[in-house]
């Protein structure tokens, strides 16, 4: 009796060790990915200014000493909800993923949006990441190198680059909820992800009109 009273008692230390284990390793997980969230610090702005007309290229160098370039097609100024953009991008920082979509036009300093095309298909539920430049047309574009955003996202800065990039975007209606790009200035847009939101170093912005 005693004997097996002793077993169950090994059994339920041996079960809490395990579970202890396991809730060590899971916070060390949690604070893996939100410890360099929180304690991002902005690098400062990208450098551009915004082109005052319409541009199929553009190229700044960043508070960081980064020369970033964003280009897409030659003709920016009659884009229609269907087209697919092909954008490619350079000297990104691939430590800072970015989000590429069409948004407002912001203030000087401030961060680009609304956007349309909302939250990038995918991103909520974890997948094979399609390798850079052949995911299909979004109209919201997630790119990441991150290890733990990586599979969440559309895909990745190219393989044996710094930084460089090749987007399919798919253009949205240019009317939604909280954005009208027949109304407001709008632009085809690249951002700071989530995990460094406040940071302006990889905005840039290739301004856009919708054809009527």
């Amino acid at each position: 009796m005693a004997e097996g009273t002793e077993k169950r008692r090994r059994r339920r230390r041996a079960l809490l060790i395990v579970l202890l284990c396991a809730a060590v390793l899971l916070l060390g997980a949690v604070a893996a990915i939100l410890v360099p969230i929180l304690s991002h610090h902005s690098a400062g702005g990208s450098g551009q200014t915004l082109p005052a007309g319409f541009v199929s290229e553009a190229s700044a160098t960043g508070a960081d000493g980064r020369t970033r370039t964003e280009g897409g097609p030659a003709d920016l100024a009659k884009i229609t909800a269907g087209d697919v953009l092909i954008v490619r991008g350079t000297g990104f920082d691939p430590k800072i993923g970015i989000y590429v979509s069409i948004c407002a036009v912001p203030e000087p300093g401030q961060k680009p949006g609304p956007c349309l095309g909302g939250v990038p298909e995918g991103a909520m539920q974890e997948h094979e990441p399609a390798a850079p430049g052949t995911a299909e047309p979004q109209s919201s574009v997630w790119i990441t190198d991150d290890w733990a955003w990586r599979s969440f996202a559309t895909q990745g800065y190219d393989e044996g680059s710094d930084g460089d990039f090749t987007a399919r975007l798919l253009v949205a209606d240019p009317a939604q909820q909280n954005l009208d790009c027949a109304e407001v200035a709008c632009a085809v847009t690249t951002r700071a992800d989530h995990t460094a939101v406040n940071d302006r170093v990889q905005d840039m912005l290739l301004p856009v009109a919708f054809s009527r």
